[in-house]
């Protein structure tokens, strides 16, 4: 015989009653109903972050988080292997070109990374170059300014 959902029952002990708690004296739970004897805890309810009178954990922290350098110099970044297939004609690369392009966006400083191979002579004028991409761009004939 196979067993059906209608056969399912609680494990004996498992399931009890909703202690009903303050109903008398003669009650486990009467009396004082388990809050203990005086006190604003007996008294009323109070909240579980209640430090009593004290300043709040979540007004003792702060509320805003992390910390933004002002002085941080933040670039947009281009791949020495996608200037080389944009700009495949060789010639003069300035940061204009790059926003033409849509390489990088308007009013951002730019900085050339080295990653890609480049085999075109391009003289690339940016704001910054890691020295990888600086010695992939000489090797190619090109210049860095």
């Amino acid at each position: 015989m196979a067993i059906k959902l209608h056969h399912l029952r609680p494990a004996p002990g498992a399931k009890t009653d909703k202690v009903r708690v303050g109903r008398g004296e003669g009650g486990k739970r009467g009396k004082t109903a388990g809050r203990g004897t005086k006190g604003t805890g007996a008294r009323k309810n109070v909240g579980a972050n209640f430090e009593g009178g004290q300043m709040p954990l979540h007004m003792r922290l702060p509320k805003l988080r992390g910390f933004q350098n002002p002085f941080r110099v933040q670039y947009q970044v281009v791949n020495v292997g996608r200037l080389a297939e944009v700009f495949a004609d060789g010639g003069e690369v300035t940061v204009v070109d790059m926003i033409e392009a849509g390489l990088v966006r308007k009013g951002h400083l730019v900085k050339v990374l080295g990653n890609g191979e480049i085999s075109v002579a391009l003289e690339v004028t940016a704001d910054a170059y890691t020295a990888s991409a600086k010695s992939k761009i000489e090797a190619a004939g090109g210049k860095a300014n």
